[in-house]
């Protein structure tokens, strides 16, 4: 029994096979292609060749994809959306939209209409729902949008009112036509809800893509029976069709697929983790196996969004990163030759100086021919070496929850350029295979489930509470495709809410489970 996972990063598109025990059979790299199909296509290909296993013995296949990102970044194969929120006439003053990059809106038509709904702040009824008001508008949105976002006022309390206008909508264009419910998908606080809740509901035809892309690549090399999954970014795994349900839970997933993947690889669950790409490197912190979460709101190509996202810092820095000396100050990217490295760096035979071939002046890497930098001087190399520590220390220290020394696992493609010595690191761990910890991470990742929402605790008990989230937390999980019987509770947050008189309580509970 084995098992496939494929990482599609910046540069490279990392491939790997596990067998039942998660002993690593084979592993390759590739350069992602700008259409990231075709490298993707391009490892599995090599991976298969390589490995030379029984096709017919490969039962689960992983994939963590960078193209929703992508499109959002780009504004590249996005839906025209329709917005419809709950909340008139009570929220008309800022209206769906505000602060969005104007072309953005214009990618993704702007549409939007305020309805009569929502809720108050206690869960009492703002407005109720008029299904005739819906009606005509679903009738004269119709053949103009591809998909629609519902946002109702403090659904993150009660939902009921986002679930009746997806029925609605489903009832008149299909039960296949592509509804994004912001109960599903944000937190508290209606505008970044709102706007995570759109980016959903753009990304649906990019999934749909990628999914179906993915599937036709492992048939065509003959594997047409293995489960698939796409990686969330919180180090877990979804099926197909709770992806297409939910595509803005893939950005993000690479950096978190490299901190399980380190978890898994030097056996510790509490620890930084440094994961160097070819034009990145990202920072993280594992809590109990799993990639911290961010605490705040996130954006995402300049818009605004409170959905879940794992606490990571990035910075400019890579295998591939071009080193600049100029009047005698040393640049250390961000730009970067990216997957172009096996032709520009200097260490096969280009003419670009990367981060690279200063690893290889100073022996800390054997790639390329050694020979093609021999003439860079030992102490610029040095420089170089000690600006890019410089780099990394800095964003250590925003890592950090306190002043003392940290234990770093250090992985990724590129960390070869990475100083055996950063300041603020106590012991830096180098596990073997971390070159694609990412590939390993996505590959024994297990399936999780999440629910949050405001509970008020003077009507409905804290018990009752956290066994009715849990429940539906699992019902999560069971959608993404975990096996019943081995879901377990990982995690509970409660957060007060003060300004409410009932004792109301923000609630998330996060449940993992094997794949079935």
């Amino acid at each position: 029994m084995y098992r496939i996972g494929i990482d599609v990063g910046g540069t490279n598109t990392d491939a790997i096979i596990l067998d039942e025990n998660h002993h690593l059979i084979h592993a390759v790299k590739s350069p992602t292609s700008l259409d990231i199909k075709t490298g993707i296509e391009t490892s599995l290909r090599k991976l298969l060749q390589e490995s030379d296993i029984d096709k017919t013995q490969i039962t689960h296949a992983m994939l963590g994809t960078t193209q929703c990102t992508n499109a959002i970044v780009e504004r590249k194969k996005l839906a025209q959306v329709g917005v419809i929120r709950l909340g008139y006439p009570a929220t008309a003053s800022v209206a769906p939209y505000t602060s969005w990059p104007k072309d953005m809106v214009e990618k993704l038509s702007g549409r939007y209409a305020l309805v009569h709904g929502g809720y108050e702040y206690d869960g009492q009824v703002l407005g109720e729902v008029d299904e005739a008001e819906i009606k005509a508008l679903i009738e004269k949105w119709r053949g103009s949008v591809e998909s629609i976002a519902v946002i109702g006022v403090f659904s993150s309390i009660k939902n009921d009112q986002e679930l009746q206008i997806r029925d609605l909508i489903h009832h008149v264009y299909g039960p296949e036509f592509p509804v994004s419910c912001s109960s599903l998908i944000g937190s508290v606080g209606l505008i970044e809800r709102e706007n995570a809740t759109i980016l959903n509901a753009a990304l649906c035809k990019v999934i749909k893509t990628t999914t179906e892309g993915f599937v036709q690549a492992l048939e065509e090399e003959g594997i047409s029976d293995a489960a698939v999954f796409l990686c969330q970014n919180d180090g877990t795994l979804m099926s197909i069709d709770y992806a297409k349900q939910f595509p803005i839970l893939t950005i993000a997933c690479g950096p978190t697929n490299s901190i399980r993947g380190a978890s898994y690889l030097a056996k510790i669950k509490d620890t930084m983790v440094l994961d160097v790409g070819g034009t990145t490197s990202d920072i993280g912190v594992l809590q109990d196996g799993f990639p911290r979460e961010s605490s705040v709101a996130v954006e995402v190509g300049d818009i605004r969004t409170n959905f879940r996202m794992p606490d990571i810092i990035s910075v400019g820095l890579g295998g591939g990163s071009i080193v600049r000396s100029e009047n005698g100050k040393i640049t250390v990217g961000p730009d970067s030759v990216g997957y172009k490295i096996g032709q520009e760096a200097l260490v096969f035979g280009g003419n670009t100086l990367t981060t690279t071939d200063i690893a290889v002046r100073l022996g800390l890497a054997d790639v390329g021919d050694k020979n093609l930098v021999a003439h860079l001087d030992e102490d610029f190399a040095k420089n170089v070496q000690a600006e890019i520590a410089t780099i990394i220390e800095q964003a250590i220290d925003k890592m950090k929850t306190s002043s003392g020394d940290v234990e770093l696992v250090l992985v990724g493609g590129g960390s070869v350029v990475i100083p055996d010595t950063i300041r603020g690191v106590s012991r830096m761990i180098k596990p073997e295979n971390g070159g694609v910890a990412n590939a390993i991470g996505a590959c024994i990742a297990q399936i999780s489930g999440q629910y949050e929402q405001i509970y008020i605790y003077s009507t409905e008990p804290r018990e009752e509470s956290l066994r009715d989230a849990r429940e539906k937390a699992v019902n999560q999980a069971v959608l993404a495709g975990a096996d019943p019987a081995t879901v377990e509770l990982v995690e509970v947050e409660e957060t007060p809410l003060a300004y409410h008189p009932g004792n109301a309580t923000r609630l998330r509970v996060k449940v993992v489970g094997n794949m079935k």
